[in-house]
């Protein structure tokens, strides 16, 4: 069979591509998108600057912090309000860990991507 593909994918350059994520009962719940959604929130302290960076809407960059803290044995992003510096955000461990468990997945698929193009080859 697979040298029947080469023999029919000959014209042009070929990659194998995907993409990656976690889901939760059918739904995606982490992937690309809410780690930069997290990590920005973590840089900046702040869902309002975290969604501007990645020019996206607060209301959307809340329902994406609701399916996660939904989603989640306990929060992965906290919020605080008022106060003299006037509240801000701030991520769990738990999220921290699970930004770690998604960079090592997304090694470990990208080899598994260039493996599978190597093959068309």
């Amino acid at each position: 069979m697979e040298k029947a593909i080469k023999d029919i994918l000959v014209n042009g350059v070929l990659k194998v591509n995907g993409s990656l994520w976690v889901e939760g009962n059918g739904k995606r719940f982490f992937g690309p998108g809410p780690v930069e959604l997290l990590e920005l929130i973590q840089e900046t302290g702040s869902i309002n600057q975290a969604a501007k960076k990645m020019k996206m809407s607060y209301k959307k960059a809340w329902e994406l912090i609701n399916n996660l803290n939904n989603m989640a044995g306990s929060p992965l992003v906290i919020t605080s309000t008022g106060g003299d510096n006037g509240g801000g955000s701030a991520i769990s461990e738990e999220a921290r860990q699970l930004i770690a468990y998604h960079r090592e997945m997304r090694v470990r698929f990208s080899k598994f991507l260039e493996e599978e193009t190597q093959r068309l080859k």
